[in-house]
Order: structure tokens, then sequence, then C-alpha cells
């Protein structure tokens, strides 16, 4: 499969794509715009040869036209000058010509309407003498029909001029070689000047793909390099993951470790009871409530998934009311009144496993050792969500004791005794706090503090 272009390539043909349409729309543009001038300008010559020519006409007496011998235009006095002047006196059936047109067979206008102006390109019949065969020339032509009233005579007469278009077209040709000329070398500099100025917008891109290649090589732990504010929140963002994920692994690293430790106690006292055959179901019956009191601890200090930054807001109003009611009918031998203070629309960036576990630890020990209420306030100030947990029980007698993996206040109370380490370890992996204090209900107040990832 063909990779795709990289950036710099597609911005660079983009670029091309685009100055070459431009400079092709703007060169032709102007081209076309210096045609249509150099023609009017050509044209309006001719109707100003036009006009010296009617100022030399005359009428003789039999209404013949009579013309002077030197004209006030030169070059219709040389022959194959280029300009030729052709005028029809149409009631005599007669024509006079300028001298330039000596030899030459050329197209000029001899019927045309009175007092009407005409301007056209034509060409010649046949190939003018001396030409090679086929060639036909092309002439800018002026004509003007006029009806000619000297004293008692008139006559209709048709004046007719042209020139011829080789010089027209080879001043035009000369002016496209300029001007692509000049739009094709303006076209390479814009682009040469357009790559290096891409070249230098995407140089962040480039030490930004140099520095998590370190990265992934181990040579760096974060993306240290200081970026534009268009690449400052990617960079941020980077950071913000490769911390979750390396926090992610310490945790499962650690939690293994003291997995591994606290085992070894609960493996030595059953080795130890081996030799006493007759205390041994009731060791091993102690020791694997310990190991599996070790194990749900471990398990939930690894699978706490951390402040997650990009995580999808989740919505902890069903959540609470779920776990309501699942603690009702597990203690539905207890006439519990819950009271949940949750606006709907409260969310927060949070795995919906944490959630869980933490509201549900924490509204089952509240749960527990409730007398008839307990009371649950979820709020948010500014970047901190807030979460306080309050029932009616004895409360805590030393609360920083019962935050200590498995210590269990009252053994007839059903549990493992972790249920608030846990919390306390979920918290802290979403950098937040957990603080235990006297409810105005008289039992425990379980606060809980998350910061914004």
């Amino acid at each position: 499969m063909k990779s795709p272009l990289s950036i710099r390539a597609r911005l660079i043909w983009g670029a091309f794509v685009v100055l070459l349409v431009f400079l092709a729309g703007a060169g032709w543009a102007v081209q076309q715009a210096y045609v249509d001038s150099v023609r009017a300008q050509r044209f309006a010559r001719l109707q100003t040869t036009i006009y010296l020519l009617m100022a030399g006409a005359e009428l003789n007496a039999q209404g013949a036209l009579v013309m002077p011998v030197a004209l006030a235009e030169p070059r219709l006095s040389l022959p194959a000058s280029g300009l030729y002047a052709n005028i029809a006196n149409l009631d005599k059936n007669e024509e006079w010509q300028s001298s330039s047109t000596l030899g030459l067979n050329l197209p000029f206008q001899r019927q045309q309407a009175p007092g009407q102006w005409q301007f056209d390109t034509v060409r010649a019949a046949q190939g003018q003498p001396g030409e090679p065969a086929g060639a036909a020339r092309a002439f800018l032509a002026a004509s003007y029909a006029v009806k000619w009233s000297v004293n008692d005579r008139a006559a209709p007469l048709v004046f007719s001029v042209l020139e011829d278009k080789t010089v027209f077209d080879q001043e035009l040709q000369a002016f496209e070689r300029t001007l692509w000329s000049w739009l094709g070398g303006t076209g390479l500099l814009l682009l040469l000047t357009q790559t290096l100025l891409l070249r230098w917008g995407l140089a962040p891109l480039g030490r930004m793909a140099r520095e998590i290649q370190h990265i992934e090589q181990g040579e760096q732990a974060r993306v240290e390099g200081r970026y534009p504010m268009e690449l400052a929140g990617l960079t941020h963002n980077l950071n913000g993951l490769m911390d979750q994920e390396r926090a992610r692994q310490t945790r499962y690293k650690d939690a293994l470790d003291d997995l591994a430790h606290s085992l070894k106690t609960p493996l030595a006292a059953l080795r130890a009871s081996l030799d006493a055959p007759a205390e041994l179901p009731a060791m091993v019956a102690l020791q694997v409530d310990r190991m599996n009191d070790i194990v749900v601890h471990q398990l939930g200090r690894a699978g706490a998934s951390g402040a997650a930054r990009f995580a999808p807001q989740l919505a902890l109003a069903p959540i609470l009311g779920r776990i309501r009611d699942t603690l009702a009918k597990v203690y539905v031998d207890k006439p519990l009144a819950f009271t949940l203070d949750c606006p709907p629309d409260l969310s927060w960036r949070m795995d919906e496993g944490d959630a869980f576990e933490m509201l549900g630890n924490v509204l089952d020990n509240a749960a527990k050792w409730a007398q008839h209420k307990v009371s649950v306030r979820l709020w948010v100030d500014g970047k901190r969500l807030f979460i306080r947990v309050c029932d009616d029980g004895p409360g805590f007698a030393d609360p920083g004791a019962v935050l200590a993996r498995r210590v269990r206040l009252d053994e007839r109370v059903p549990g493992h005794g972790i249920g608030l380490a846990v919390v306390k370890d979920l918290v802290a992996s979403h950098q937040g706090e957990l603080k235990v204090s006297k409810a105005a209900l008289g039992g425990a107040q379980i606060d809980i503090f998350l910061q914004s990832p």
C-alpha cells in the first residue's frame, strides 16, 4: 500500500497548484487586456488616417475624385510599407489607391452603408506576389462610408485603410514572451519562498517527532521542548498521557510486589501448621480469609484506572442510583433511608469501574454502620469534585486507624475491612484527598476531593 504524502509535500503541491492557477489566470487576463488595448490603439490610428484622407479628398466638375499628390501620412506613398488606403467612388465606379499598394491585391472594403464605421481583421483572398503559395496575409481594417457633397455635387465615397497585421502580431508575441517569462520567474521565486516558509513553519513538528522517537528509545521521559501555542496543548496532553501510563505501570508493579510480600506470612503460617494436624483446619480457614483480603485489596489497587485525561465525561447521578438500589437489597433487614443530593447533569472524567468502586465502598461502609440514615452529596467547585457521605452510626473512634488495611471496628459486621483503604488508594490515583470526621448526624463523615485531570 502506497504511503500517503507528508504534510510538507501536501502543502507544497497545494501551493504549487494554487500558484499555477492564479498566475495562469492573472497572465491570461493581463494578456487579453494588453491585446485589446493595442488593437484599440491600432484602430484609432487607422481612423486618424481615414480623417487625413477625407481632408485631402476633392471632387472635380465631372464628379470624379481628385486626391493630392503628397499625403500627410508618408507611409501611404512608400510601396509595400504596410499601410494601405483605398477610396471607392460608387457613382463613377472608380477607385483611388495609395502608392503603397503598388503591385498588391488587397481586400479593401468597397460596399458600406453611409455614416458607419467598421473595424475588423481581414485576410487577403490569395498570397501576394513574392510570397509562398497559400500564404494569406492578415490585415487590420478600418472603413467609413460617407455621402460626399461639394457645392451642388454629391457622391457616395467609401474610405478604407489596411495595416499589415504582422507588426501587430510581433508586438503581441514580444509582450507575451516578456509577460510569461516574468510570471514564470515570479512563480518559481514564490514557490521557493513558500517552500522555505513551510519548512520553517513545520520545523516544530519535526522537533516533536524527534523527541517522541527519543522517548520510544528510552533516551528521555517527557516532551521537553518549547513549542508554539498550536502544539503546546498537544505536548501537554502527551506528557499527561505518558505520566498516567507510567503511574499505572508503577501501580501494577507495586501491587504485585505488595501481593507477593503480603502472601509470605499466611503461607509461612500454613507451612508451620502442618506440624499440628489438629489445628490445621482452623488455621487454613483463618489464613485463606486473610489471603482473600490481601488479594481483594491488591486487585483494587492495581485495577484503579486513576485520573484519565482522555476518559469521557461520566454522569454520576445514575451510578449513585444503582448503588443505592443495590444496597437497599443487601441491607433489606435495616430500615435505611438514603438521601442523594447530586445534580442530574453532574459529570466527571472518570472510569466507570473506578466510580463504582469508590462510591460503592464508601456507601457500603456507611450502610453497614448506619442506624437509619445515609446521606450523600456531590458537587463541583471550580476544577474539583466534592463527595460527602454521612451516616448516623457510631462513627470512628480513631479516624486515622480506620484507613489502614484490614482494620475492622466490629467483627460482627461482615466484610473484609479494607473498603476504605481501597478507596484511599483510588482517591490518591486521582490526585485527590480523603478525610474522615464526625458527621452532623452523629456518625461518620467521609469527604473526598478529586482534582480535574
